[in-house]
């Protein structure tokens, strides 16, 4: 057997395959966000006019005991199921939900779509301080009916693990929409998103360290406000889309061939 028998003979080369990425994204109907919005802060009214008036003490006791023993007020599940609310509750602390923040950012301007990156940066920010403030003109104390199973500092009502984490998580999910005119993709990404943001909101009432009315109104607002900002903060986005600032991050195709050298 020869040297030459042992070569494996090559395989031709596979040819790349190009990508086409969207030059700017579908709109999301506004008039829906709207109506979202307006269920969404109606129903964090509600809830804030019953916890001002001291209504939601039997709501809140249920919630809070219902994933505990009665003998010691310890965790009903296995320590396993615990470490899973952990693991839950830290998708919506600071560190995981900027850090998908900025991916999210880095990502709809790697797509081409300015005027979404822009919107979800504008909506994070505006959850943010709408947050802050709700939470100042309440002023609530954290609940002290069952031992935390983590440490937690500052008011309780609104939960600003659920407001924030319904803001960034539906947000993303708005900002992404936008690449499908499909509305069962839109709907699939929304609802998603919706239910995950609830998800985390619920684990901070499984650890004990919101009220179910802090975690119930922080969602519902968190979720407003993300419907609302995709609705009225569209067209200040899209201008700030189209400015040079943001064109030298993310140029369009437009310009971005108008600036490369042409071949001779």
């Amino acid at each position: 057997m020869s040297a030459s028998d042992l070569v494996v003979p090559s395989e031709p080369p596979i040819e790349a395959e190009s990508v086409r990425l969207p030059r700017r994204g579908f709109t999301i109907d506004r008039r829906k966000a709207l109506m979202a919005a307006a269920l969404c802060w109606t129903g964090f009214a509600v809830v804030a006019i019953l916890v001002v008036s001291g209504r939601t003490g039997a709501f809140d006791s249920f919630g809070l005991l219902a994933n505990r023993r009665q003998a010691d007020l310890s965790f009903a599940g296995s320590q396993l199921m615990l470490e899973m609310v952990r693991d839950m509750t830290a998708l919506g602390g600071v560190l995981l939900r900027n850090l998908f923040a900025v991916a999210a950012v880095v990502a709809l301007l790697f797509l081409k779509l300015r005027r979404e990156a822009v919107l979800f940066a504008m909506t994070i920010e505006g959850g943010w301080v709408a947050n802050s403030m709700l939470k100042g003109l309440v002023g609530r104390e954290r609940p002290q009916i069952v031992p935390h199973l983590m440490e937690a500092g500052g008011e309780s009502f609104p939960s600003g693990h659920s407001f924030n984490s319904a803001v960034v998580f539906i947000a993303m999910a708005l900002a992404f929409a936008a690449m499908s005119q499909r509305h069962s993709v839109r709907y699939t990404l929304i609802g998603s998103a919706m239910v995950l943001s609830a998800m985390i909101a619920w684990s901070r009432v499984m650890l004990g360290v919101h009220f179910p009315s802090d975690v119930a109104a922080g969602w519902l607002g968190g979720a407003g406000w993300a419907f609302l900002a995709a609705a009225l903060l569209y067209k200040p986005a899209r201008a700030a889309a189209d400015s040079e600032a943001v064109q030298a991050i993310a140029p369009s195709p437009a310009l971005r061939d108008q600036g490369a050298p042409k071949s001779g």
